[in-house]
């Protein structure tokens, strides 16, 4: 009865954990598109693709018109301040209450150029004041009209056109250089796993062939066809067959386990890979990759951002180490009276016209080592800039080279594998027939995992050195498209 239970509650927890675990198979292309869709990493790379999004949203509103209305609704004063008696011809102190309120309507826009701005705003005060001569007045100004502008001095407005554009440029082909990288990585998990896979099943097929060939040495020894010595190593066979089978499951189970993390599922997800077939022949030249990457990798448009930062820098320091003058100037109406009507009637013209100059006299060099530092680190950015784009030209040169020698390669280990499979089958029946050694077997048999082997690692290196050129160049060789010009007609949205 105790067993009943036993077997009853197995098999109920066995059902369950069948009931909890997923089971999907995966071809490549689909194991890609959810890495860069779902996993934790594209999740994160989308994220920072929006803040440089958003950032450049802000730069482009920025060069707009803004309205603003700025509103001072009560102010109440209420204190003893310090007045001055002309009849006595002293200082005094006196109770003061007096009630404020007021607005201002400004229409701006920077006039990126010359680093100005234009305005137009329209004014509106209230003041009422307590005590023994309590009386009430309205200020206005309905309209001003005015530019202001720094004549010598550093312009913001100039740079930020430079620089923003190519940010946000850079900011969307770092998303692509990411997702492209995260679909590197899926490749290699996705080969891991199918390698796994072939490992597993040919510690099966060894399992089963090796017990097989020792049943059939067993008969050959009774017979004295095959020494005692072979007969061990028979069994030997298939005592390590089945270790290695042990060993094997539990590679598949971590490959399956890594890919399942990667792709952000349940971590009891059983996967299996679909290997993909043979790709087509295709040659990508050398001199075209590298005009790609020079064009749409992130590094090279990293180098041109640092350098007109860097020159940015240099720009400022020089202008404020030298005297600086602005300008300011305005045309409008003004007016005061005692009720609202008043204060917008009889308008008299205000006109304002300031100039500005602001020398250094003595800083003992400040100025002067700002501008020094920011020369000699542009100049150091400028170095850093080419070696790292020499490094990224290195890369593309060698990976372009290896991917098309790759396609050969799996040719060569496909047409191995199916003599090395032919071999062994051939040796098998040999040796049940006696006119075969144990060595000859075994030497056949591992030539035939070897060739397995060779075959999923000689797909594994052309998918990863492809999806490594699309990294460095941002270009699908395939499809003959650039991956910016397809990111930007699938999402209108972030034009």
């Amino acid at each position: 009865m105790r067993t009943g239970k036993t077997l009853l509650i197995g098999l109920l927890l066995a059902m369950a954990g069948m009931a909890g675990a997923q089971s999907l198979t995966l071809t490549l292309d689909r194991t890609i598109a959810l890495a860069t869709d779902s996993s934790l990493e594209a999740f994160r790379s989308k994220n920072m693709f929006l803040r440089g999004y958003w950032q450049y949203r802000t730069f482009k509103a920025e060069r707009l018109p803004s309205l603003t209305l700025n509103l001072t609704p009560a102010q109440y004063y209420r204190d003893i301040t310090r007045r001055y008696d002309s009849g006595n011809n002293i200082d005094v102190y006196r109770n003061q209450q007096s009630f404020y309120a007021g607005g201002n309507l400004t229409i701006e826009q920077n006039f990126d150029l010359l680093g100005g701005s234009f305005f137009i705003d329209s004014d509106l005060g209230y003041i009422r004041n307590f005590g023994d001569d309590t009386y009430s007045q309205f200020t206005s100004v309905p309209i001003r009209v005015g530019y202001s502008q720094s004549l010598l001095g550093y312009n913001p407005f100039k740079w930020a056109h430079k620089l923003e554009p190519l940010k946000y440029d850079k900011a969307k082909k770092d998303l692509l250089y990411d997702l492209e990288e995260i679909g590197e990585m899926a490749t290699y998990y996705f080969f891991t796993l199918a390698m796994a896979q072939t490992e597993y099943e040919i510690a099966r097929e060894k399992v089963a062939s090796s017990d097989t060939l020792y049943r059939v040495g067993q008969e050959k020894h009774k017979i004295a066809s095959i020494s005692q010595g072979d007969l061990l190593t028979l069994k030997l066979d298939a005592v390590n067959a089945r270790n290695s089978l042990q060993s094997a499951e539990l590679s598949l189970k971590r490959a399956m386990f890594n890919l399942a993390s990667y792709l952000n599922f349940d971590q009891n997800t059983e996967i299996r890979a679909a290997l993909p077939n043979r790709p087509r022949h295709m040659v990508v030249p050398v001199d075209v990759a590298l005009q790609y990457a020079r064009d749409n990798n992130p590094t090279f448009l990293g180098s041109q951002q640092n350098i007109l930062s860097a020159e940015q820098e240099v720009d400022r320091t020089k202008k404020e180490s030298m005297f600086n003058a602005s300008f300011r100037a305005s045309v409008g109406f003004n007016q005061v009276g005692d009720s609202f009507r008043d204060a917008y009637r009889n308008l008299l013209q205000q006109d304002v016209v300031s100039l500005s100059v602001s020398i250094p006299l003595v800083d003992w060099g400040v100025r002067r080592g700002k501008y020094n530092m920011a020369r000699n680190n542009l100049n150091v950015i400028q170095i850093s800039s080419k070696q790292e784009e020499l490094k990224v030209e290195e890369d593309v040169i060698m990976t372009v080279s290896e991917f098309n020698i790759q396609q050969d390669m799996i040719a060569s280990a496909e047409e191995a594998l199916d003599l090395a499979v032919t071999a062994y089958e051939e040796t098998v029946q040999r040796f049940m027939i006696g006119k075969a050694d144990i060595n000859s077997l075994t030497l056949s048999q591992n030539r035939q995992e070897s060739a397995q082997r060779n075959y999923i690692s000689a797909l594994q290196n052309y998918w990863v050195s492809y999806y490594k050129i699309r990294r460095l160049t941002l270009y699908d060789f395939d499809l003959n498209v650039s991956l910016s010009d397809k990111f930007d007609f699938d999402h209108h949205l972030y034009q």
